[in-house]
């Protein structure tokens, strides 16, 4: 991997810091080759402090390191991408994210509807839903939901209308996100289970 640190006059290059399980962007900061070579032989990732005006590793004092994953170079030879697993919050001010985001996995859509069915089954004694209502019904009910959809998705399955076939598939992916939190586990409990068997 060839780095241009002579792009810049000060021998830096920024190093995007990003977790390799949430793909959430954590922090930037900066690399010279004293820093990226001790990154690589430390397995911590390492900056060069422009305020401190030398190496400084990530957790040094917090404990709270960055365990690198992989290093990879953008197409200008000029900026790293620097996978890591952290361990503890990032930021100094005590953050997962130095933009004060929690750093949890985000499955974009699908999980705003998991709080959304997550906030009916908190209020599933007083929400006038259709999801608080299949929570009120017991987990018999909603299992059983599950259960109809899949039969209708393998339906539709054998035909040839992709349309139906898509809004059956919807159909069982909700209910069965309405039984995940029925029974108290989330999409992320099935991603680790996955992660696990790929293994």
């Amino acid at each position: 991997m060839k780095i241009d640190f002579d792009k810049y006059e000060n021998g830096l290059v920024p190093a995007i810091i990003q977790d390799i399980r949430t793909k959430n962007v954590l922090m930037l900061g900066f690399m010279n080759l004293e820093a990226y070579e001790k990154t690589l032989a430390s397995k911590k990732v390492t900056f060069f402090s422009r305020s401190k005006g030398r190496l400084w590793t990530k957790g040094e004092e917090t404990k709270n390191y960055l365990h690198l994953e992989t290093i990879e170079v953008d197409c200008d030879n000029d900026t790293l991408l620097v996978q890591v697993t952290p361990q503890g919050p990032t930021c100094h001010k005590g953050t997962d994210t130095c933009w004060g985001e929690t750093n949890k996995v985000n499955f974009g859509f699908l999980s705003k509807l998991e709080e959304v069915i997550e906030d009916r089954w908190n209020t599933k004694d007083t929400a006038d839903s259709y999801v608080a209502s299949l929570f009120r019904s017991g987990i018999n009910k909603v299992a059983q939901k599950v259960g109809e959809e899949a039969v209708e998705v393998v339906i539709e399955a054998k035909d040839d209308n992709d349309h139906l076939f898509l809004n059956e598939s919807a159909d069982l992916l909700f209910h069965y996100m309405v039984l995940l939190q029925a029974k108290g586990f989330h999409l992320r409990d099935i991603e680790k289970t996955l992660i696990a068997r790929h293994k």
